[in-house]
């Protein structure tokens, strides 16, 4: 009961903030034929996202995408993505009740859509009126364009790496290979990568998993297993394969040396 009144406050917050003005906000509509394109300015290390008509160099289309590999990510990111409206009121919930007891915005419950909304069109800043520009924008974009082509935008905007931003170039930047000749544990290991990429890369650089990348890995793979994308046999045959990045099978480093530390992350690996 507590839980549904929650869910019923925040539907009515969110849309009285509609009628109070953000009526006016920007014609997500435009994302059905014209394009996000991000530029990555190495000298300051910051990247912008503009609107463009023509489809950007190295942009992939969905169907270009390995499917084990886009499920990989969607089911890690957004579990419920092709069954929502645009916001994961479950995941919501949470977030509000864990923010709410710590004070200040330490959890967020954003979906791949609002995910797309926010990097897109707002900033990356933690208020009210930004959330509440994101959720109207969000049941704009939910009701425009379909599904696919939301995830075909996120999976070419999402940071992946330093510098690196899209499937398209992240498959390449790790793997040598096409975004559509991605593995179940290639697409694991990118969707791991999602909630800080700059940090979670570490294993690309020490050419080894860490711990936590380890355990991280299986679990995406765990859910690809539960949602029968693999079979018991192949998801036993993706933990026992390595990277094609790793050296697991060289001599391990000198005693003393330990892994770098890295906080836990929740498993449904939800962005902020």
């Amino acid at each position: 009961m507590r839980r549904f009144a929650l869910i019923f406050l925040c539907c009515a917050g969110f849309y009285f903030l509609l009628f109070l003005g953000f009526r006016t906000l920007t014609d997500v509509g435009e994302l059905r034929t014209e394009y996000p394109r991000v530029t990555f300015d190495l000298k300051t290390e910051t990247s912008s996202i503009e609107i463009v008509k023509k489809r950007p160099v190295g942009w992939v289309s969905l169907g270009e995408v390995s499917p084990i590999a886009s499920a990989a990510i969607v089911l890690s990111e957004d579990w419920a993505f092709w069954q929502h409206n645009g916001f994961d009121w479950d995941q919501v919930i949470d977030a509000f009740q864990t923010n709410l007891k710590k004070g200040k915005f330490a959890r967020g419950g954003s979906t791949i859509t609002q995910q797309v909304i926010k990097n897109v069109y707002l900033s990356n800043e933690k208020t009210l009126i930004r959330k509440a520009k994101e959720a109207i924008l969000t049941m704009r974009i939910e009701r425009l364009l379909s599904k696919k082509r939301i995830l075909e935008i996120y999976l070419n905007i999402a940071e992946l790496g330093p510098g690196i931003y899209g499937i398209g170039q992240a498959s390449r930047y790790y793997f040598q290979k096409p975004p559509s000749q991605l593995t179940a544990k290639e697409g694991a290991f990118l969707a791991i990568l999602l909630p800080s990429p700059k940090k979670y890369s570490v294993s690309f650089r020490k050419k080894e998993l860490t711990r936590f990348a380890r355990s991280s890995v299986r679990s995406v793979l765990a859910k690809l297993l539960a949602t029968k994308r693999l079979s018991q046999d192949e998801y036993n045959l993706a933990l026992a394969t390595p990277l094609s990045f790793e050296t697991a099978f060289l001599p391990p480093p000198p005693a003393g040396e330990s892994e770098i530390d890295e906080e836990v992350i929740e498993d449904n690996f939800s962005g902020p």
